[in-house]
């Protein structure tokens, strides 16, 4: 009998997926890496179960301790499911500019979420970052997590996003296109991949009003960089410890409205139900595409699921209250009532 033992060890092994609409245009074949096949629904899952399994091997989270995150949502997704399983109490900490379906998500897993500010400084202490850091100081046996600056999540990716893309591409991927947030994804991956052919291209996808664009071109770190802006799950105004910006290739920036129209496209044109950085994602690669060549094999990592984001880019008033969208273009009919 195939049976798992608990939610955790269907982590991993997801599917990859042919583009076949959208990139028409381009001369090579585009994959998705669709991690919302996890059962946290995003790619999340895989770094926050290695974060808790290094923390414990290393005596940092101890038996009925409590674990402190700042999230976006995802990866308190996955830390919530592997605290559910193990029997850990958790509190996240995200921003107010998150869906609200992500924090209602966390709490439906038992977690208690603190909303914070977006448009402060890491260092104010009133981010997210900062509260989380105070938790983890006050709390008696607590793990902060630290996604950003914990090695374990891009060691989640080289141990297993890299060979895997590796294995279902029979080793003939030419090009891995991700968005970039904590790093660890991209860079974990890869590793991975350039250990096995270094001639790989990695391009990293960025929001405009990120530091991480400035700063790959650069070396330097200019906050006039830095401003608001409305995608969600990539980006920062810092550089977390988990990049390694010398496996990286090349940056791209994707304006909010782009990758939200594209997320929509996907679902409409593919199927695909994903969250708005696989729309940023593609279309990142849509503004490199002269760059491809016919034999290239191009694969797009699609994060998370688009039902994180049905109050957001998947609602039609949301879209139009952005200046994404007019009355004129709606994609999604009006819901008829009969009376």
């Amino acid at each position: 009998m195939d049976i798992k033992n608990n939610i955790l060890e269907t982590i991993g092994n997801t599917p990859l997926i042919r583009i076949n609409r959208i990139t028409q245009s381009l001369p090579c074949q585009v994959l998705a890496k669709v991690d919302y096949f996890n059962p946290g629904n995003s790619i999340k899952d895989r770094m926050a179960v290695k974060m808790i399994e290094v923390a414990e091997r290393e005596g940092k989270l101890k038996p009925g301790g409590t674990i402190i995150e700042c999230t976006s949502g995802n990866t308190g997704m996955g830390l919530a499911l592997a605290a559910v399983v193990k029997g850990y109490k958790c509190i996240f900490t995200t921003t107010d500019k998150q869906s609200r379906e992500k924090a209602d998500i966390l709490r439906a897993m038992g977690a208690e979420v603190i909303v914070c500010p977006t448009n402060v400084t890491p260092e104010d202490p009133r981010s997210y970052y900062s509260i989380a850091q105070r938790l983890a100081k006050e709390i008696p046996n607590a793990f902060h997590a630290n996604q950003y600056d914990n090695l374990a999540n891009r060691l989640a990716h080289y141990e297993t996003t890299g060979p895997e893309l590796w294995n279902q591409t029979d080793g003939k991927i030419t090009h891995l296109v991700s968005t970039a947030g904590t790093g660890g994804t991209i860079t974990g991956t890869a590793m991975f991949l350039k250990q096995m052919n270094p001639n790989i291209k990695i391009w990293a996808i960025d929001a405009y009003g990120s530091l991480l664009t400035h700063y790959f071109n650069t070396g330097l770190i200019d906050m006039t960089k830095v401003h608001a802006y409305v995608s969600e799950g990539f980006g920062e105004d810092f550089v977390p410890e988990n990049f390694d910006m010398s496996l990286i290739d090349h940056f791209e920036q994707v304006i909010d409205k782009d990758g939200a129209i594209m997320a929509r496209r996907i679902a409409r044109e593919e199927g695909i139900f994903c969250g708005y950085s696989a729309g940023s994602c593609l279309q990142g690669l849509m503004q490199l595409k002269e760059q491809l060549k016919k034999d290239d094999i191009v694969v797009c990592i699609f994060h998370d699921h688009g039902s994180r984001y049905v109050g957001k880019i998947y609602n039609d008033q949301w879209m139009i209250d952005q200046g994404f969208m007019d009355e004129a273009t709606k994609i999604a009919p009006e819901i008829k009532k009969v009376s």
